[in-house]
């Protein structure tokens, strides 16, 4: 049986995970302003993404006869000092949703809670990938620089990146 504190506690990374989209979602508006539609349709792409993370755990709270809680999300920003900074703070988010699905995972070994540890797994391996796809995001901008010229190969390079990280979604193997 799931603890009240567990539920809590996944109610938490409902929210912060609707945070994700929604922030993800006005990085791609600031994209499409700034003309960067590679880098709009790969931060359109993460924002759903998360929102499948929170629909996910939302889910998994009914079926385990909890309840689950619609969040209140904040206003994410509205503009962004540029591109390399942008993925600076997609990278950062990223990590501090890391530490938190590992406090999840701690705390549901603390309660012998294995029916959430083993649907946490998925998590830990998706917060892998996606630590190291924005790593590999920013590594690629800070080779190519950002002057005017460079944000055109950075706006490619991202759109890439994005479809080799479709088409890796639907690999079957």
């Amino acid at each position: 049986m799931i603890s009240d504190k567990m539920i809590g506690a996944l109610n938490n990374q409902i929210a912060l995970e609707g945070y994700a989209s929604q922030l993800y979602l006005s990085m791609a508006s600031w994209c499409d302003k700034e003309s960067m539609d590679g880098a709009s349709e790969f931060m359109h792409e993460q924002s759903e993404e998360e929102r499948m993370h929170m629909l996910k755990i939302f889910h998994y709270i009914s079926e385990v006869d909890g309840h689950a809680i619609a969040p209140a999300i904040d206003q994410p920003p509205l503009e962004f000092e540029g591109i390399e900074k942008l993925f600076q703070q997609v990278y950062e988010h990223e990590k501090k949703v890391t530490a938190s699905i590992n406090k999840l995972v701690e705390l549901a070994y603390k309660e012998d809670d294995f029916a959430t540890m083993n649907f946490l797994q998925w998590y830990v391996e998706e917060q892998r990938e996606e630590e190291n796809l924005m790593r590999t995001i920013l590594d690629r901008i800070k080779l190519i620089g950002e002057g005017p010229l460079s944000l055109y190969y950075i706006d490619k390079e991202i759109q890439s990146i994005a479809k080799e990280k479709a088409a890796g979604e639907h690999d079957p193997a």
